[in-house]
């Protein structure tokens, strides 16, 4: 994997902290998130025909729902919610919405068709490990999986469901799990990568279908491919300091979108916080739905 990609800018909004990009196959467009907004985002793989939506509660991230929906996880709530006419449908459930010191954060659903997300810390000053990754399913029923997390990140999924890569942003680490896509039980815990701030702290990450996991270096501007057993087989530069998260998108799943944040103090002309993209020598691995038909 020598060659490197060419990244472009496609569209230029100067997010706060744009995340958690999804490739809807139907709609053949992408949603995103900007946290620092509360906006859920939509535009053609192009950048053209971009719309966007404020949310009350927050949108930290999103996945597909097999209705069509949204599934989209605000500060202590997972609702879905209805891109074509833009309202929220019906809240699925609650996580810790008695703890103002934590929000939820990276989020996606798995090959189970329950909605995987995490909590963090949301205290800049002292981040500790309090935060926890969470099953959501569609029943509104929240198990917790995973605790003393300081910032849940990176979740993404083998090919065959049989693998979960999850990772933690601040503490900072990589794990790998064995999976059970019938059940959702995890086990076998394994930790493959130790990034660190000049190597790049793992943000939202994608997996390819060769099975390497794609990982943002958000304090290093990269995007580290590591193969399962967590060894650095590439780190590609991306055109700005901080991104989020990579996403494999388009018909064959070969164009890697990567979402950006804007750091405060940046230079005005910097395209940070944009939304980003390259043709990709390799296809990602196809996104599951939320299964919103057992409501």
């Amino acid at each position: 994997m020598s060659n490197d990609l060419t990244f472009e800018c496609v569209l230029d909004l100067r997010c706060a902290v744009a995340e958690s990009p999804v490739y809807d196959d139907r709609r053949n467009c992408l949603f995103f998130v900007d946290i620092g907004r509360s906006a859920v985002h939509r535009a053609d793989l192009s950048g053209g025909n971009h719309v966007a939506w404020t949310c009350e509660n927050g949108a930290c991230s999103l996945g597909l729902a097999q209705s069509g929906c949204l599934i989209v996880a605000g500060r202590d709530r997972v609702v879905l919610f209805d891109p074509d006419s833009g309202a929220i449908v019906r809240q699925i459930a609650a996580i810790e919405p008695e703890r103002p010191d934590t929000r939820l954060n990276d989020g996606k659903v798995g090959p189970d068709g329950a909605f995987w997300v995490g909590t963090m810390h949301d205290v800049t000053a002292e981040r500790r490990p309090v935060a926890s990754l969470y099953r959501v399913l569609p029943s509104g029923a929240v198990e917790r999986k995973v605790q003393e997390i300081i910032c849940s990140n990176g979740l993404a999924w083998s090919a065959d469901g049989s693998v979960l890569f999850h990772s933690d942003s601040r503490a900072p680490w990589i794990d790998r799990w064995r999976f059970e896509p019938e059940t959702g039980a995890m086990s076998g815990r394994r930790r493959i990568a130790v990034p660190d701030e000049t190597t790049g702290r793992p943000d939202g990450a994608a997996i390819d279908v060769e099975g390497n996991y794609w990982s943002a270096g958000v304090s290093a501007g990269v995007l580290n491919c590591f193969t399962a057993e967590g060894r650095l087989v590439k780190a590609q530069p991306v055109p700005v300091s901080a991104p989020t998260m990579p996403c494999f998108a388009g018909p064959e799943l070969k164009i890697l979108f990567v979402t950006s944040l804007r750091p405060a103090g940046i230079r005005e002309e910097s395209r940070a916080g944009g939304i980003f993209a390259a043709r990709s020598p390799v296809a990602g691995v196809p996104i599951r739905r939320f299964d919103d038909r057992r409501l």
